[in-house]
């Protein structure tokens, strides 16, 4: 059996990088409706910022991951993840992250997005705001398989939870590269890109906070509350202007050592408080 390579460099999602037709527009949403400071790096970059959450926005098609950043524990850890990508014949990138010290690396799964690895650069932001660190990516993909074979089987990420299709075949899968039950996951559906980012709100009071601070912007919520089978987390979630969905989530399953769990595709696993969003 490989080892997690990810889990034991304490892996975490620590921001997201989105292209978008319309970068500035996209940047002052996630400042106002996302309670973010923004700065405009350049003409190329803008860069959102709250406490423990960090969002890129860069020019190009609207709903396109441009990078992810997972940020490791320490350079022991960061190491070992490249040496692992390395054995696995993945072909190891320069990382673009402004966050990451010297020494980062990227990869691309085998749909394309590029996935950096580094160590975070202190910050020392004063800003406070509602809680609701970076958390989670999730990725619409024709392949889970290839999703599942590349996190857990190349890099080391841990499978916490499958759905299956009654074939047999896979409807999700929930990958983690720490104790929380998923850092990046992937659904089976008739595209290819992201499917959500999500935000850790820590407590179901926080969730709650969040609705009067959208309700306060007119934002409406398209889905939720609701609570998912696999995680346990209570989640809603809203879109952006370019339609990327954001979900904020509470309560995450933590996994310390119990066996993958298998669930059926229905709406209950999805949401065992009622509707759901079935992507296949």
């Amino acid at each position: 059996m490989k080892p997690l390579t990810a889990v034991m460099a304490g892996a975490y999602l620590h921001h997201v990088a989105f292209e978008s037709t319309n970068p500035s527009r996209l940047a002052e949403f996630y400042a106002d409706v996302m309670d973010m400071d923004v700065s405009a790096v350049s003409n190329a970059e803008w860069r959102c910022e709250g406490p423990a959450r960090r969002l890129i926005v860069l020019p190009g098609a609207d709903k396109q991951l441009a990078y992810a950043g997972l940020a490791c524990r320490d350079e022991e850890g960061l190491g070992a993840l490249r040496e692992r990508a390395e054995s696995e014949g993945l072909t190891v990138q320069q990382s673009p992250s402004p966050y990451f010290q010297d020494g980062a690396f990227a990869v691309r799964d085998p749909d394309g997005h590029l996935v950096c690895f580094g160590l975070a650069r202190e910050t020392n932001s004063p800003r406070k705001g509602i809680r609701g660190p970076t958390q989670h990516l999730t990725y619409a993909s024709h392949d889970v398989e290839a999703f599942v074979d590349f996190y857990h089987g190349k890099l080391g990420f841990g499978l916490s939870d499958r759905v299956l299709h009654p074939d047999g075949s896979l409807a999700t899968a929930f990958t983690r590269s720490n104790h929380e039950h998923h850092t990046i996951a992937c659904f089976k559906s008739d595209r290819v890109g992201v499917d959500h980012h999500s935000y850790e709100a820590g407590e179901w009071d926080t969730i709650r906070d969040w609705c009067d601070h959208f309700a306060e912007r007119d934002v409406q919520l398209m889905w939720g509350p609701g609570r998912h089978g696999p995680g346990n987390n209570l989640f809603i979630f809203i879109a952006d202007p370019d339609g990327n969905w954001i979900e904020v989530s509470a309560e995450l399953e933590v996994v310390h050592d119990r066996p993958v769990v298998d669930w059926p595709q229905s709406e209950r696993t999805l949401n065992k408080w009622g509707r759901a969003i079935l992507r296949s």
